[in-house]
């Protein structure tokens, strides 16, 4: 018999601990190899852990709720050793040992948090490495520090966070001491007690329910919001999708929705317009190379969640839809990857799929702009022909994009809506599937 450490594995850039839900199996159980064996979540995504080894876990080391930074052990296996699986060309013995990482693969693990020394404060305060590399290059004091209200997960402070500190100070620093109090305050106001009356029903927030609400704050206290809106007619993209949703169905066994069309249009536009495809970094403006767009899907406990379809500018309208359906299942079936829901550099967000005619989106951070689609609605429209003006019966839906104006003007936001309307209206019904 031989001990078996199994590591919390790598989940992807940025992601550095997760936290245990629920372990799938008890201690005493036997798991064979490839099974899921514990529930994690991460700031971004709900994941299973599987097990590279069958075996008996024979010690649960991180309990329910507990945190684990990546590559730390979670648990400990009891497998079975036999000469097949053990024995090298120099040593046949079966010596018990612990499989532990070498300091070689630790490294390609992501660093884990930085604890902080941080005497006389009420908690512990942990950075991440990026975070604390912005901290030295900023010579961020501790007591600054202590003042922010982290965004991320349990308040940690985020590279977002740290950098509207930098911005703010040095609009402070130009302006005023920092202790006067004329200085304009960011911290958040404090929310009006609320009346529980008799027959209320009281429901606490679940985690993601809680980073949902902290990412949709904090976007709109960093990002000035303005939204543009546009009516198209989109009777042309209806019959095209009709005409070969089955085509596609029989060929590749994919359904084809409206999403890869409205992605297809989004794409062509942010290549017409790349100012669109940025995010902020303090004074600084990063454009993006690859156009990564994030897909707002609902969950069916209500939440929300946004898988990315990495490169859709490579993808074909039948890899769109590949793409899309999957990303779609696995999301409503908690199998999301965590890098399945990173990277995005511009995000859609079909509200007609709820009978919707229009909303006014949040922007996902740090990206500067979100389309909303509404409902295709038959609606009777001016039909312009060699004739002369007809009244017909079109398929139309409303488009609102909202945008950061820090960087994205009136004329760039809505010159992008136009150009997406544009690829919507004229869709060529010979395009290839």
């Amino acid at each position: 018999m031989a001990e078996y450490k199994l590591l919390l594995p790598s989940m992807g850039e940025g992601v550095m601990e997760a936290t245990i839900i629920s372990w799938l199996f008890g201690e005493g159980d036997m798991v064979k190899e490839d099974d899921s064996v514990v529930e994690i979540a991460t700031d971004k995504v709900d994941s299973d852990v599987p097990t590279p080894v069958s075996g008996k876990i024979i010690k649960i080391l991180k309990q329910k709720d507990e945190v684990a930074k990546v590559g730390e052990a979670i648990a400990i296996l009891e497998t079975e050793s036999t000469s097949n699986t053990i024995a090298t060309p120099e040593t046949t013995t079966t010596e018990t040992k612990i499989e532990t990482p070498s300091t070689s693969d630790i490294k390609t693990l992501e660093q884990p948090l930085t604890k902080v020394d941080t005497s006389n404060f009420s908690g512990d305060l942990y950075l991440s490495p990026l975070v604390k590399s912005i901290v030295a290059q900023e010579n961020i004091s501790e007591n600054e520090l202590k003042t922010i209200k982290g965004s991320g997960l349990e308040n940690r402070i985020t590279k977002e966070d740290i950098l509207l500190l930098v911005a703010n100070r040095s609009k402070t620093n130009t302006i005023a001491p920092i202790a006067t109090t004329t200085t304009p305050t960011t911290t958040s106001p404090t929310p009006t007690p609320v009346t529980v009356n008799e027959g209320d029903e009281i429901i606490q927030m679940d985690r993601v329910r809680k980073i949902i609400a902290d990412a949709m704050v904090n976007s709109k206290r960093i990002s000035p919001h303005v939204t543009s809106f546009i009516e198209t007619d989109v009777t042309n993209v209806v019959k095209w999708r009709a005409r070969n949703k089955n085509i596609l169905e029989k060929r590749d066994g994919e359904k084809l929705t409206f999403m890869p069309i409205f992605v297809r249009a989004v794409v062509k536009a942010i290549q017409d317009f790349p100012m669109i495809n940025v995010s902020v970094d303090g004074d600084k403006i990063i454009k993006k190379k690859n156009i990564n767009i994030g897909m707002a899907t609902a969950l069916p406990d209500g939440n929300l969640i946004v898988p990315v379809i990495k490169n859709a500018d490579q993808l074909s309208l039948s890899g769109l839809a590949k793409a899309i359906n999957d990303l779609a299942y696995r999301a409503r079936n908690k199998k999301l990857r965590p890098e399945d829901t990173q990277g995005a550099t511009y995000t859609i967000s079909n509200v007609g799929s709820f009978g919707n005619l229009m909303g006014t989106p949040i922007i996902p951070q740090p990206q500067v702009a979100i389309l909303a689609i509404g409902a295709i609605v038959k609606k009777p429209a001016v039909v312009e022909t060699p004739e002369g003006d007809l009244i017909g019966i079109r398929q139309l839906m409303f488009m609102s994009h909202s945008y950061d104006h820090r960087v994205v003007d009136g004329s760039l936001g809505g010159m992008f809506l136009k150009h997406v309307h544009d690829y919507l209206q004229n869709w060529d019904l010979e395009s290839d599937i």
